[in-house]
């Protein structure tokens, strides 16, 4: 192995893109994809690609719910953000309270953290007392001192 810029190091995934699950080694050289041997497919190459120099997911959780059948409901990204930004993310979904009644596919928040993906309410969920409210969202840490 060269030093420096030109150093290569290897890496194992598995690919998850489908029930495949292909076994791929990934050369990196000088911080860029060098080679990627195993895939099968076009989509596991640019997913093992992807994977090793700027990993995303879908962030899946809960939201808090006043007024409804249940307390939280489950929201996810519309789309993959970048894999760093997930604790920032889970703090920013956790300052939402929204009202119910829920349903499916409502934004929750748009443009999440400017990675152009929303926060989408994944089931329909209703209100205890049949009445439209509106969402709200509110600071957890509201009259909290600031470090």
């Amino acid at each position: 192995m060269l030093m420096g810029e030109y150093e290569t190091t290897e890496r194992k995934i598995t690919c998850i893109v489908c029930p495949e699950g292909c076994s791929i080694k990934v050369s990196i050289r000088g911080g860029r994809v060098d080679s990627i041997e195993g895939a099968k497919c076009k989509r596991g190459v640019e997913y093992a690609s992807t994977e090793v120099t700027a990993p995303r997911r879908i962030l899946t959780t809960t939201v808090r719910v006043s007024g409804g059948t249940l307390p939280v409901a489950p929201v996810r990204t519309s789309t993959p953000i970048p894999k760093e930004y997930i604790p920032l993310a889970m703090r920013e979904i956790a300052k939402v309270v929204l009202a119910a009644p829920l349903r499916r596919g409502e934004v929750v928040i748009r443009d999440l953290l400017g990675t152009g993906a929303d926060v989408i309410v994944t089931r329909n969920l209703d209100a205890t007392n049949g009445r439209i409210s509106m969402k709200v969202t509110a600071d957890p840490l509201q009259g909290m001192p600031h470090a």
